[in-house]
């Protein structure tokens, strides 16, 4: 991501599994100030993302803008690069070490984190063999 990410393109953005942005962007959940609530995703996914739900709050209350640096230090992004060009370079790269592995392996890890997020520690530990069992 590089620029101004606002509205939609952060609602798109809470949906990506991992995101890398250049030093030069800026995002805001800007819809309260329009007299709207965001809902097309971001005040559902944003929280879990961050985990901080004063930050997030603070932040869609407010619509104020936030750089990259604050997005890696609250965990909105994994990686702030010093352009757009080398955003996109090490987001390619990551994409083709991801496609390197067992789609089978990346599935089924995919499965479990997303899963683990939203349940205890032993329920993620069974939720596997159970998925396996209703095949």
């Amino acid at each position: 991501m590089h620029g101004i990410s606002i509205g939609l393109a952060i609602d798109l953005s809470c949906c990506a599994d991992i995101r890398i942005c250049a030093k030069d962007a800026k995002f805001s959940v800007k819809e309260i100030d329009i007299g709207l609530a965001s809902d097309i995703g971001t005040l559902s996914r944003l929280p879990k993302i961050v985990g901080s739900n004063t930050w997030v709050k603070e932040v869609c209350l407010s619509a104020r803008l936030f750089g990259a640096e604050e997005a890696l230090a609250v965990g909105f992004v994994s990686r702030v690069l010093e352009s757009k060009a080398k955003a996109i370079e090490s987001a390619t790269e990551m994409a083709a070490l991801i496609a390197s592995k067992s789609p089978v392996a990346v599935q089924g890890t995919k499965n479990i984190l997303n899963h683990s997020r939203d349940n205890s520690v032993a329920e993620s530990e069974s939720w596997p063999r159970k998925q396996r069992c209703q095949r």
